[in-house]
């Protein structure tokens, strides 16, 4: 019951939450300099301030902010995300048609930073004078300090040029000829460049946020009385202390999601990833305010459902925290 209650109350935290970002998010974004009217007419050629005013009573561009902030709120709440200036379809059909593939990006890349970057702490921790605990120390500070774009570029420039051996854009060969399962290979292997570009700088943060937090645990009064007991080595490391040890991880997992989630924008540009990324570059470009807010939305929902999610893991990994404290 306590459970389901501070759930509750976090649901309609996050509702509330939503709805101020909603606002934010629309008020920015239609204070920012430029006239989207302006931009379909140019789409088109050129107009006379006739067919502007058109355009803009079409859209509704012409009414009050006020108004215009009313009318969508009542539409979003209906699911009705507006109609794209510049894609001339649905704001909801477009979002759901790139959402997979950004999820599939980012759920890749968070995997693969958290598993690599958990292993190579753990590993250090045990050891923390050995060479391969200054190696890890090494790598997460340059994997920290390359900026995302730059390290895409840098992979391209090596597998495209030098090492040809995975695909540098794309999300599958487009004229290929395969079976279900064909196609989930050459997903995996386009998915691979991306992932890894997106994950190497939280995996330097990983390494060393668990390798402190097991440092801590591995010196902790229960860890000791555990040796003392006679427990093997294996059993106290991964049983004992390495589940206190992923606390903090998973703190940081959750705040990070959101980073993560922009960092993709990057990454799909520099591999023309077809997500919600690249959705987003092309919607501020040609100041497609409908698509851009629908996916600033989608974004805002994904974010709050991981730190729900979070607060979840945090009772499977040390049942002592209740969620509905």
């Amino acid at each position: 019951m306590t459970i389901a209650f501070g759930l509750l109350r976090r649901i309609l935290n996050a509702c509330l939450l939503l709805a101020i970002v909603v606002t934010l998010n629309f008020t920015l974004i239609h204070a920012a300099p430029g006239d989207p009217a302006e931009v379909i007419a140019g789409e088109m050629g050129g107009a006379t301030a006739e067919i502007l005013a058109e355009i803009r009573a079409r859209y509704g561009l012409d009414q009050p902010f006020t108004v215009q902030l009313g009318a969508y709120f009542g539409r979003i709440i209906q699911g009705d995300f507006g109609y794209s200036f510049y894609f001339n379809e649905p704001v909801l059909s477009l979002i759901l048609q790139r959402l997979p593939a950004t999820l599939l990006l980012v759920s890749a890349a968070l995997g693969l930073s958290v598993i690599v970057g958990v292993v190579m702490g753990v590993i250090s921790a045990r050891r923390p004078r050995h060479i391969f605990s200054h190696i890890v120390t090494a790598i997460s500070l340059a994997g920290y300090s390359a900026p995302v774009f730059w390290t895409g570029l840098m992979l391209l420039l090596l597998f495209a040029s030098l090492w040809p051996i995975f695909p540098t854009s794309g999300m599958s060969r487009v004229a290929a000829s395969y079976g279900p399962f064909g196609y989930v290979l050459d997903v995996a292997h386009h998915l691979i460049l991306p992932a890894a570009t997106l994950a190497i700088v939280y995996v330097a943060q990983y390494s060393r946020l668990s390798r402190t937090a097991m440092i801590d645990a591995l010196d902790a009064d229960y860890v000791r009385t555990a040796r003392a007991k006679g427990l093997g080595e294996g059993r106290v490391v991964f049983k004992h202390a390495l589940r206190n040890a992923l606390i903090p991880v998973v703190t940081v997992v959750g705040l990070q999601f959101g980073q993560l989630f922009a960092g993709a924008v990057l990454v799909e540009t520099v591999y023309a990833w077809p997500g919600m990324g690249r959705l987003v570059y092309e919607s501020i470009l040609r100041r497609d305010y409908p698509t851009l807010l629908g996916v600033l939305f989608f974004s805002a929902v994904l974010v709050m459902a991981v730190n729900i999610l979070t607060d979840l893991v945090y009772r499977l990994i040390d049942p002592r925290i209740r969620t509905g404290g």
